[in-house]
């Protein structure tokens, strides 16, 4: 076996055709055929469901595509690493982010721009929880996190200590006042986010722990829509504090400080532990990384 034809039998599964792999691969489909089928006498057993071409993979044919992409993503790992031979003058950095993160970076991710632009910075989203799969199987160079993964493997270095922060239109009755108890929140309408986070559950306990009710009434899928449909006066929403900072500090939005709530939230940048980073990936954490944690106003205006 070797890996051009895990690249052949690679294209061919995500294609789901011979011919149309042929053509990505500027191959003739005979060629892409002899290869699968080379690659098929090496396994020992068929990769593809005789009768549907290359629409259907057998069960060795679906474990085959997942260390495929493991060996081309260390392929193309390793190459990446001996670019980076050259003094940061050319290379790749893979970031992995969730949604809310992407605002703790963008200040950084300015510098480092300005600093390495021969570097191209490839930004993935990815929910929390993947990260440090997609780490392992070496498509992110660098994820973020709001935790520090179990994976011995891991290594997370803290960068940035954010919190929750209450949000209400700046002509809600609550936004004249500079904190509340959470007891005023019973009867307010709640904008969240359709995904579940280990944040969400945390809210929902302090305000169980309390027993104030926590009526969510709307959920939509991205933190900027929340923040638009609370500007639009349709509820009050509880967010990370440096997704909402710059329309507080416009006064788009009012944030009102709830007394029981002190709800940190700490950013962590997660790497392997076991491999050398690539100079990029290096680079980047030196940039970002302070001897004290930033919080996000801080971390906006720090410069080299």
């Amino acid at each position: 076996m070797d890996l051009s034809s895990l690249q052949v039998f690679l294209t061919v599964a995500r294609e789901r055709s011979f011919s149309r792999a042929a053509e990505r691969l500027y191959r003739t489909q005979p060629a892409v055929s002899i290869a699968v089928r080379k690659l098929e006498e090496w396994v020992g057993q068929p990769l593809l469901v005789r009768g549907t071409g290359a629409g259907k993979l057998t069960e060795a044919g679906a474990l085959l595509v997942e260390y495929a992409e493991r060996m081309l993503n260390l392929r193309a790992e390793a190459r990446r690493s001996l670019e980076d031979l050259a003094g940061l003058r050319r290379g790749r950095l893979a970031l992995g982010v969730n949604e809310s993160s992407i605002h703790a970076l963008l200040p950084a991710l300015a510098r480092f721009r300005m600093k390495y632009q021969k570097i191209e910075i490839a930004i993935h989203r990815v929910y929390s929880r993947d990260i440090p799969r997609e780490i392992m199987n070496y498509r992110l160079d660098l994820g973020v996190a709001s935790y520090r993964p179990p994976d011995e493997a891991l290594a997370s270095v803290e960068f940035l200590r954010d919190d929750l922060a209450f949000v209400v239109h700046p002509r809600h009755r609550l936004a004249r006042h500079r904190s509340v108890s959470i007891r005023e929140l019973g009867h307010e309408d709640f904008v969240a986010h359709i995904v579940a986070s280990p944040y969400r559950q945390q809210v929902i306990q302090l305000f169980a722990k309390h027993r104030v009710p926590l009526r969510i009434s709307v959920e939509l899928p991205t933190i900027e829509s929340i923040k638009r449909f609370v500007r639009m006066g349709m509820g009050v929403a509880i967010v990370p504090r440096m997704c909402v900072q710059m329309e507080v500090e416009s006064r788009e939005l009012a944030e009102v400080r709830v007394r029981e709530m002190r709800l940190r939230r700490d950013l962590f940048l997660i790497f392997r532990r076991d491999q050398p980073l690539s100079q990029g990936a290096q680079a980047f954490i030196k940039l970002l990384h302070p001897k004290e944690p930033l919080r996000p106003a801080e971390s906006a205006a720090r410069t080299d």
